[in-house]
Parts: C-alpha cells; structure tokens; sequence
C-alpha cells in the first residue's frame, strides 16, 4: 500500500505519518445522534440511492414532482442494505464531529484531518495512499490553516503538493459545508481532475462542476443539499467569481484553490487570475485562498498581495540528479563547485560514422541507457524537432526493441487509426513498434490521450516532446533529456527549466530520476547561468495586456460595482499584486494616473458613463456601466475588439443567412486567431466555390468579394486594399464549417493542407469564443435573436460530432472514438454509462483499462447527480410558496 502507481505522490522508503495516528486519544468514537443537516448531504452511498433527498418525506405535489425526475435519471434503482445504511450513519455523525472540531481551535480534528475515516479509505483504494509524507502532515496542521488564513506553500515538482490541497479541498466541502473554486492553467488538467476527484464526490456527497472551454453555468446553481467543487480554468474561474459577485453569493465560495500560482506573472492569463484573486479578497472576509507552485520567487510580494502565511520544504519523494552534457563529457549540476559543473563522466557508446552524422548529440546513447525498461522525455525545443528526434532514435535502435509489449504497440495503432478514420500519421506508424512517439500541440486532443496513456501503461517508454507537456498532465519519467536549452529561439528561462526536470523520478517507481541538458560549447557560459541562478521574479501582468488586464479590471468593477468612484478604483487598485509592485511602475505616471486615464478611456469607448448626483446641495461624481460594457466583462470579450464584435453582431441583424450555420460561424470564429492565419488562396477559392449562391452572399456581406480571392488565387496584383482581418477571418470560417460538415479533423487537416493540432486549436477556440459572444448577447436586448442560434453552435463546436454521440462525449474524458465504441456497445445515453458495471465494461470496450472504465463511470454518475440536482432545484424554486402573495398576512 505504500507504493503507489506512477500517478500518486507517494514512495516507498520515505518517512511518512499515518495521519490516523496524529489525533489524541479522544478522537471521534461516537456521538448520540448524528447531525441532522448533514445526514443526507455527506453520506457515502451507491449513486441510485445518492440521487433521493432524505431531508422532507411528506406526500407534497412537490415530493412528487421531484421523485418522478429523480426516477427518470436513473436507468435502475439499487435496494439499500441494512449493512450500507449502518455505514452512512457512521459516516454521517464522522462529518458532523469533524465540522466541530474543524471549527474550534483545538489541535485534535477528528481521524483524518478532520474528515471521516472515509476519506482516508478512498485515498487507498482509489490512490493507492495509505500514509502521508511528513511535510503533508506538518502543512495540513499549520496553524494558520486552522485560523483559516490564506497560505502559498511551495515544493519541488512531484513533491506531492495536490494532495494536500484535495484534503483542504474535502474539509471545505464536508466539514465547513462551503462551496470551493479550485482553478487549473489547461482545458485537459481540469478533465484531468474531474476524473479524479468524481469518485470522492459520488462517494462522499458532493458535486464536481466543470467549468473549462465552453462549459460552465453563470451564475453557478445554488445548490442547498450538497456543497460543490468547481474546478475551472484561469477564464473560467474569472467569470465564475464575476458572477458569483454580482449575485451576492461570493460568500458561498469558503476555499480557492490555485494551482500553478506563478502563471500570475504570464501575460493575459496572469492579468486574469490576478483580478481573480483581487476581487475575492476584496469583497468577501469568509472565503481563504491556498495557492501552490515549485517555481516560485519573490514570494514576500505574492504574500503581501494575498494576505498570506508561507510554507516550504525543498523535498522530493525521490531524488533528482542534474546533469549537462557538452560534447561527450557528462558534468553533474553542482552548487557548491566554482562553476556550477563538476565532471561526472564520459559517455561510453560505440557511434559508427554513419550515426555520428545521424546523431551528433548521441540522443541515442542517452536513451539506450534507460529504455525499454525505464521510461525517458525528450524535450525539445519545436515540434518539427519533436518528430526528427523521434524518427531518428527509431531508425538507430536495435529491432529486438520491437518485441517489447509488442501486441499493446500494435492495439495502439489501431486505436490511433480509429481516432483517424483509417488515417495515422507516418512518422507515429514508424516509432510506436519501437515504443516511441512525439507529444505536441500538432496532435488532436484524442492523439495526445491515447499517447498519454500508452506512456503512463508503460506500452511507450520514450516521448520525444514540447515544454507544454511540462506544465500538462503528470507524465513523469526515469531519465529526461532536455534536446536543447531553447524554447523555440529563446533561451529557456529557470522556471521552464525547473518544470522539466521536475518530470523526472516516479513516486513509488523509481528510486532515483536524472535530467541531463544537452548543450553546446557556445552556450556553455549561458547554461552555467541558468543551473546556477534563482528562479525569475512574477511581476503583475495587468499593464502589460491592458485591455485583457487593467482596462478589463476597472470596466468589471465598476460593472459589478465593487467600486464606483475613481478613490474605490484606486483603492481597490492598491490591493492587487499591481499595487504591492507600484516601485516597479515607470516615473512617467503613477497609479493614480493610470487609473485615471483607464477610466477615461472606458468612457471614450462608451463602456462607461459618468452619473452626477446632487445629494446636500453637493454634487458627486459616480461612474456606470453602460450596456455595451456590461455586455463585454459578462462576455469576457477582449475590449480590443469589443466595438467590433458589436458593428458585426449589428450588421448581421440586417440580413443573417440561415441557410446554413456559415453566416453565424463567422460571427463566432475568434479574434485572436486571424492575426497568425495565412490562407492558401487556391483552397480559399476551392472553398469559395463548393458554397451555395445563398452563402457566396455571405463572403460578400463581410467585405470578401469573389473576385479579390480568384485575383489573389491566380496571382494578380490587387489594386484596391482589402481588409486583411476580415479576408483572414473569413478562410477560418471555411475550415470551421468544413468542420461542421465532416467531423473529421483528420480530413479538414488535408483538405486546407494544416497540422491537425492547429485545426483541433481553432475549433476549441471557436467554442470558447462562441460561449463568450452568447454571453455578450445575452445582455443586449436587440440581439435576442442569436441567443438561441448561439447555444446550438456552441454545442456543436463543443463536440463536432454526430448528434448521438453528444450525451456520452459530455463526460469528462470520453472523446470521439472512445464515445463511438461506448454508443456501438449499446451505451447510448449518460443514464447507460452512470450505471454501468466497469467490469463489463472492461470486456466490451476494447482497449479499454479497468481504471479508465471506474472513472468513465464516476464521471457519468457525477455529471447525471449533476443534471438531477439541477432538476429538482428547479422543483424547488418553481413550487415555493411566495412570501408577499396579496391578501396574506
């Protein structure tokens, strides 16, 4: 039990605490009568019995109602046995003891940290976790968490920092009977922790919320017979908070957590999780804030932002040598040496003078020493580079490498080909007999998957990669290689740097993991620099993307009307991490003057007005939203093409084609793309000329005549200038439309002669944006018309698949091809899956493992919990008794 799989945080061999031993004598034993209030809300029972409220048990019309939805979710209903109904009493009256003795200031909180030993159960079952390291212990009992002040704690990379904040997180939820924001840097880490955590909440009673891409409700539900966890992106989480604000529900939220909290200092999504921050530390006392991170500075300026206590430990459940390797020398990172290096060996490996040429870094070398029995990454610094590294290791390996799980190498072209409709892409069909592939952002979302989890299986043992994977999903390894010190033509920076060789040595895998940087004589004084130097200081980003930050702050606060006048801005201003950092700002204008010309800005732009009041025969000064700009921060629309985005939305009104969905896909294909697209004009014209009379209309309406594409197709000079934004903009519609049609990135990707990673990007953009101009438009009267036309496409940019599949693809981690296997198998609604046996499924799904069939069903059970809840709150809400009817007393 003590060694867990490659996924958990734990190792064997290291000192842990079984937290169970941590509580006094008098821990929790029995009571004499449960807590009512959280008899049904935090039981641990099957998901058939977990759906019914035990709270009312009259014969109302409202029971009725509620149970007949109730039935209608479920596809079975499960008898509840004396034995189970005995264990949800003890883990009932657990709860309320552990709410108690969280609440009061005592160091004895119950038997696990102040949670059931439920908890403690589901950690070894579910995580393989049974004991906790020491600094786990010594963080969970710090006392300013018992104070419920906010805390920033910082280890190394695999230290196993997320397990603390999911402890934090169930004591939130369980004990404390609060709401909490946990927010994540990507799309795939937050379906990541859906999976995850799903299993805890239809075991202990709480809902998991996803709110990432183009999901998520606003305001939330308010739930009130289960708490919810949210778990959001950095833009998500940002609108979740806004409307939580404007609802006088931001004191619902007890906890957030961050993770990754350096990401404050990276440009737009920084300046968006600094507002995040700012606002919920500014408008509520009762909500604490835990942020984690391995790459952290200048701490003291993120505590004073935060209001927050610090905790460290340079810990490693396993050990982590450095090393640099400049020519056929391998030096060892070494601090206390004059330079950084001390010589640790000479690579010992015979290279014909073919290989020589092939390889004159000896990546082969390198990965021949680990592979196949330990796993290696590859970093390298571009994706063109990923797939020569991978290809060239491939052709210099020896063929007995094939052998190795030779059958799952071969399931795993076949999945990749299913994915691809038949396709797979040449350079994967070469490696993966060699147990090798590439990992970068030019794969689709079901590629990256499927390689994910053959790494994870041990199926593949050598990932050659880009540095998104060091902030992605955990995919940790024995040896990494750094191919390079560059990030594309930059030089890597210490904290990139730390991330990727954060990767190496699995928990309760390895017993020790190694990083070896490749470098060359020419950059040695530079990588001396950067093993050497301390990690880069995060600097607020709000200035930098003003109208994504300063500019999108003050518009929201005044909107949600956290401040009113220019003194509450300014002051508001004075608590963000801006504020801390205002030495850092230039002479030229201080903070009071940006404030004032932001504002002023605002008011030229018409997203502000000012308002005079005449109150005691003086007169004072107030600022209000208009609606455009209440429209663009509830969008979340970048005010720099806020202006835009209406002129267009208005000019549609006068004659939206609807004959096919190309009209309103161009109305919906996101800003921040057009600038990098560069159209292939004889597939623009192709495109141009497959599209009904009806949508040629369409090219013309947005400023893109026919004849400007055939001049530029046929190579002509073109006199009149053209609106390079909407040309561009529209090429993009093209691809989405065609991807609409077809449903298949793969063939998109051929047909416009595009990575299918790129075609992947855009259409995730396009739902996002999609959801965000729904928004826009939800809050402007004169477009009532395309709230309905943009729910629709935001679905089908959502999934882009058959309608069919769309329920099952709603589960977190269920793609395309594995939806389509599920629906084949007969699984055709969320109500099949949340009631499936795993084990069934394990043998009619194939390539299916157990683990993944357990979190399929966890997340359809949550998601189907979910959607019933939502139901009968609205049960609730419509059968209410009004408190002012007419002629009551």
């Amino acid at each position: 039990m003590c060694q867990p799989s490659a996924g958990s945080e734990m190792s064997a061999g290291t000192k842990k605490v079984d937290a169970s031993k941590c509580s006094s004598s008098d821990k929790i034993r029995s009571a004499s009568s449960p807590c009512p209030d959280s008899e049904h809300k935090n039981r641990s029972t099957e998901f058939s019995s977990d759906l019914k409220s035990d709270s009312c048990k009259n014969t109302s019309l409202k029971d009725h109602l509620k149970n007949a939805l109730t039935e209608n979710a479920k596809a079975q209903t499960v008898k509840v046995s004396k034995t189970k109904q005995l264990k949800e009493a003890i883990l009932s009256e657990e709860i309320c003891v552990a709410r108690k003795a969280i609440g009061s200031s005592s160091v004895d909180i119950g038997p696990f940290y102040g949670l059931p030993s439920k908890v403690k159960d589901l950690l070894r079952q579910l995580r393989g976790i049974e004991t906790l390291y020491e600094w786990q212990h010594d963080c969970l009992t710090l006392e300013c968490l018992q104070q419920r002040k906010n805390l920033i704690y910082s280890l190394p990379t695999s230290g196993g920092k997320t397990l603390v904040a999911e402890i934090l997180i169930l004591q939130e939820l369980l004990c404390m009977q609060k709401d909490v924001l946990m927010i994540l840097p990507y799309v795939a880490i937050v379906q990541e922790k859906i999976w995850g955590l799903s299993s805890f909440g239809i075991e202990l009673g709480f809902l998991v919320e996803e709110y990432a891409g183009s999901k998520g409700r606003f305001p939330p539900i308010k739930r009130r017979c289960k708490k919810s966890l949210y778990i959001a992106t950095i833009e998500k989480g940002h609108m979740l908070v806004n409307s939580l604000i404007e609802t006088d529900r931001i004191g619902d939220l007890g906890l957030v957590v961050v993770d990754e909290l350096h990401m404050l200092g990276e440009g737009s999504r920084g300046a968006t999780l600094e507002m995040t921050l700012a606002k919920i530390l500014y408008t509520s006392k009762s909500t604490h804030i835990v942020g984690m991170s391995a790459t952290l500075n200048n701490v003291g300026d993120l505590q004073k932002f935060l209001r927050a206590e610090y905790y460290t430990k340079n810990f490693r459940p396993v050990e982590l040598k450095e090393y640099v390797k400049i020519r056929d020398i391998i030096y060892e990172v070494d601090s206390k040496a004059e330079n950084g290096f001390t010589f640790s060996r000479l690579l010992n490996f015979k290279y014909s003078s073919n290989l020589k040429k092939a390889d004159p870094d000896h990546i082969v070398a390198l990965v021949t020493e680990v592979i196949p029995k330990y796993s290696c990454l590859i970093f390298c610094p571009t994706k063109k580079n990923c797939e020569n590294v991978a290809s060239m290791v491939c052709k210099h390996l020896n063929k007995e490498f094939r052998s190795h799980r030779e059958k799952e190498k071969q399931d795993l072209i076949k999945d990749l080909k299913n994915i691809g409709n038949g396709s797979i892409c040449p350079v994967l069909k070469q490696t993966i007999p060699f147990g090798v592939a590439y990992h970068h952002s030019g794969l689709t979302n079901e590629e990256r998957k499927s390689i994910e989890e053959a790494y994870s299986r041990g199926v593949l043992c050598l990932l050659a990669c880009t540095a998104t994977l060091a902030a992605g999903v955990n995919l940790p390894a024995r040896r990494v290689i750094l191919r390079a010190p560059y990030v594309a033509s930059d030089f890597l920076k210490k904290n990139q740097y730390k991330q990727m060789i954060g990767r190496a040595g699995r928990a309760g895998i390895d017993n020790a993991g190694e990083s070896i940087l490749i470098a060359q004589e020419k950059d040695k004084h530079l990588v001396q620099d950067l093993v050497t130097s301390p990690l880069e200081n995060c600097y607020s980003n709000l200035l930098p993307e003003f109208t994504k930050g300063m500019q999108n702050l003050l518009l929201s606060l005044v909107g949600l009307k956290i401040a009113v006048t220019q003194e509450e801005v300014y002051d508001f201003l004075c608590h963000t991490l801006l504020g801390v950092q205002q030495q850092l700002l230039s002479k030229e204008k201080s903070l009071s003057e940006l404030v004032k010309d932001g504002l002023e800005s605002l008011i030229e732009k018409g997203l502000l007005r000012v308002k005079i009041m005449e109150k005691d025969q003086n007169s004072e000064i107030t600022l209000a939203i208009t609606r455009l700009g209440k429209a663009a921060y509830k969008g979340s629309i970048d005010l720099s093409y806020c202006n835009l985005l209406y002129k267009e939305l208005k000019k549609g009104l006068e004659g939206l084609v609807l004959e096919s969905s190309l009209h309103l896909l161009y109305l919906a294909t996101p800003y921040d793309m057009v600038p990098n697209c560069s159209p292939d004009w004889m597939i623009y014209l192709r495109q141009f000329n497959q599209l009904s009379a009806a949508e040629q209309t369409v090219a013309d309406m947005v400023g893109v005549p026919e004849s400007f594409i055939a001049k530029k197709a046929s190579g002509q000079a073109i006199r009149k200038s053209m609106d390079s934004a909407s040309v561009n903009r529209l090429y993009l519609t093209f691809i989405l439309y065609t991807l609409l049609k077809e449903t298949n990135i793969w063939s998109v990707s051929e047909k416009f002669n595009l990575s299918r990673g790129y075609v992947q990007n855009l259409l995730n953009s396009a739902a996002s944006f999609a959801s965000c101009v729904l928004h826009f438009c939800e809050e402007l009267e004169e477009f009532w018309v395309y709230k309905a036309l943009l729910t629709e496409l935001t679905k089908h940019l959502t999934y882009c698949v058959k309608t069919e599949l769309i329920p099952l693809m709603e589960v977190a981690g269920v793609l395309e091809a594995r939806a389509n296997q599920l629906y084949n198998a007969g699984y055709k609604t969320l109500a099949h899956l949340a009631n499936a046996n795993p084990e069934t499924l394990v043998k009619t799904i194939e390539h299916l493992s157990r683990r993944q069939a357990k979190q399929i069903v966890s997340s359809a059970k949550m998601l189907l919990t979910e959607k019933a809840e939502a139901l009968q709150e609205e049960v609730e809400l419509l059968l209410k008794v009004p408190t002012d009817i007419p002629g009551t007393s």
